[in-house]
């Protein structure tokens, strides 16, 4: 059985996603491969499908017991052998599942690091048939990722001399050039394996809000959205118990997460958001590495995170399914010192404090920046595209611009008169005109742009070269004490060969609007499929959106099949999937299309 007919016969895709069948056909010829695609992208399949492929085992590396745990049971359901080994399973119970592995019935086994570390662990794979190791979330390997894990580095070695030999695939969805220069450095990955789809996510639609009311506007978006799943992230735990509060007190039955929670309570909070018991969760960033859930429709950060990385790792929890899904930011500069203090706080070294303060630096100027969202972030990951998205805030940002040029070429000549050798707080207080630079041993105040600014506050003189860094007039260098340098573009408007607009800031009242319907699908249909879905997932006691993703569920509503070939055609349906729960769903739609006809009638 070829590739093809295996993506469609067993997870009833007709097509391959952008990159999957590259990848596939890297691993299955045995080769080291670095996949780099977007979270929702489909990095799963790459591995998955081989391993059905091939005669022995694949041994795919998670550092997420959740994750680990959703992905077993999708591919039981699938009638693909899958089984895990972690932390969570007893003496008995670990023994019996590598019984099990042994006697060559289970095609994918999911492994923590750290088991692999152990000797006795190590040498039990040793014996095994290991034909493809899978290293998941593969950005943890670099000191220069998110969320570096040293555990991941320490078994490199010891994979690399399984008797076996096996094929290597490393995949993940946020791997900047310097990341990925260290995984194809740490891996022995060839530069022609590399396959990178773009960091694009189409379905998504980033929004910024500026000065909002926060705990307003958020229960006003969750009520316009009280039938879809959404998470909100905050910074703090007494941040995630006021909202969560909040909510409830205003009719929201909305659940929290946070390590502040004893471990029952964590695990049943999440067991209800999967179960969809309730619609939206409020989190740390503890929660949602390794949740799989393909329904979530938004995501909202009630605080700034400290990266891009994290950010845009966390926006990628909406729109799993490829559905139209939104990411709001709500964004207020005092956030930032609270990711100032854990940086001043942290244990770590000067670089890596330097690399942190960095990646807030370049969080708060996407925060500021007024060119299309999506198309800053790629730029950010290395991705170069002069195409907006055309659906995100900026985007669609009407509001009316004012010219700023004249201002923007007092900064500008500042920051070139004091030669380009300070940063924005030095730069901010010269143009103030304050008496603190003035007559020091670098006699700034003899600069003809010394106070020229003088009649505006040092925080707005500070948000301005902010906007100015952000929108690409302006860049940081990176180092201990970063430094304002300009750019090429920056040259331009001080030349007088270009001009600078901002969008005039405006106080308005919170509007929020639900994501519409697009008329494809029978929304009443699909709501009763979901009701179906509901009954089975509890009987089984299985997450809803490992019978079905929603995708599939809006796919029924609009095609709406009424035997096992046109069953097939959905989306996301497989022979098991048909075996399983097609005679339940078949029988519903005809009894909901018996119904129309009998009203039309």
């Amino acid at each position: 059985m070829d590739s093809q007919s295996v993506l469609k016969d067993v997870f009833g895709y007709d097509h391959f996603r952008p990159g999957q069948r590259k990848i596939i056909n890297h691993v299955l010829n045995g080769d080291r491969t670095l996949g780099i695609m977007p979270t929702g992208g489909g990095k799963s399949v790459c591995y998955q499908l081989p391993a059905i492929m091939f005669s022995g085992l694949t041994l795919v590396v998670s550092p997420l017991i959740s994750l680990m745990k959703d992905q077993v049971d999708s591919l039981n359901e699938m009638n693909i052998p899958a089984t895990f080994i972690n932390s969570t399973l007893d003496y008995r119970d670990q023994e019996e599942r590598m019984r099990y592995i042994e006697s060559g019935a289970v095609k994918l086994l999911y492994a923590a690091p750290e088991r692999i570390e152990n000797p006795e662990f190590y040498s039990w794979l040793c014996q095994l048939p290991i034909d493809l190791v899978a290293i998941d979330e593969a950005h943890v390997l670099s000191s220069w990722g998110h969320d570096f894990r040293p555990s991941y580095l320490n078994i490199i070695d010891p994979l690399n001399q399984l008797p076996s030999q096996p094929a290597w695939l490393a995949l993940t969805a946020t791997a900047t050039s310097r990341v990925q220069d260290d995984l194809v450095k740490i891996l022995d990955i060839p530069d022609d394996n590399i396959v990178k789809t773009g960091f694009a996510r189409d379905n998504i639609a980033l929004k910024i809000e500026r000065g909002v009311s926060k705990l307003p506007y958020v229960l006003n978006y969750v009520k316009s959205h009280k039938n879809e799943s959404g998470i909100i992230y905050a910074g703090r735990r007494k941040d995630v118990d006021a909202i969560y509060e909040y909510l409830n007190e205003h009719g929201i039955k909305a659940g929290r997460y946070h390590a502040g929670l004893d471990d029952e309570e964590r695990h049943q909070q999440q067991e209800d958001f999967l179960f969809d018991e309730v619609n939206v969760i409020v989190a740390t960033n503890a929660f949602g590495m390794g949740i799989n859930k393909t329904n979530v429709r938004y995501v909202i950060h009630f605080t700034i995170p400290g990266t891009i990385e994290s950010y845009y790792q966390e926006v990628g929890r909406a729109g799993r399914d490829g559905l139209p899904a939104e990411a709001i930011l709500l964004y207020t500069p005092a956030d930032l010192r609270l990711h100032r203090f854990f940086i001043e706080q942290s244990e770590a070294d000067d670089d890596y404090k330097r690399s942190l303060s960095e990646k807030l630096r370049e969080m708060n100027q996407y925060a500021m920046t007024e060119v299309c969202l999506m198309r800053y972030i790629l730029r950010y990951f290395g991705e170069i595209t002069e195409e907006n998205c055309g659906h995100c805030s900026n985007c669609l940002d009407n509001r009316e611009t004012t010219d700023v040029t004249d201002d923007s070429q007092k900064v500008l000549s500042c920051v070139v008169r004091m030669e380009q050798k300070y940063g924005k707080k030095t730069v901010g207080r010269v143009l103030a005109g304050k008496a603190d630079v003035a007559s020091d041993w670098r006699n700034f105040g003899k600069l003809s742009t010394f106070g020229i600014l003088h009649d505006w506050t040092l925080k707005s003189i500070n948000e301005f070269i902010e906007y100015l860094t952000a929108n690409g007039y302006l860049i940081t260098t990176s180092g201990q004490y970063p430094l304002l340098r300009l750019t090429k573009k920056g040259a331009q408007v001080l030349k007088g060969q270009a001009t600078v607009a901002r969008k005039t800031v405006t106080i308005r009242v919170d509007q929020v609007k639900e994501i519409a319907n697009d008329g494809t699908y029978d929304e009443k249909l699909f709501e009763r499929l979901r009701r179906l879905r509901l009954d089975i997932a509890h009987a089984q006691d299985l997450p809803p959106f490992v019978i079905f993703s929603d995708k599939s569920l809006r796919d029924m509503s609009q095609k709406m099949p009424e035997n096992a070939n046109e069953f097939l055609a959905v989306n996301g349906v497989g022979n098991a999937k048909l075996e399983r729960y097609g005679e339940r769903f078949i029988e519903l739609i005809k009894t909901y299309k018996n119904e129309q006809d009998e009203v039309k009638n």
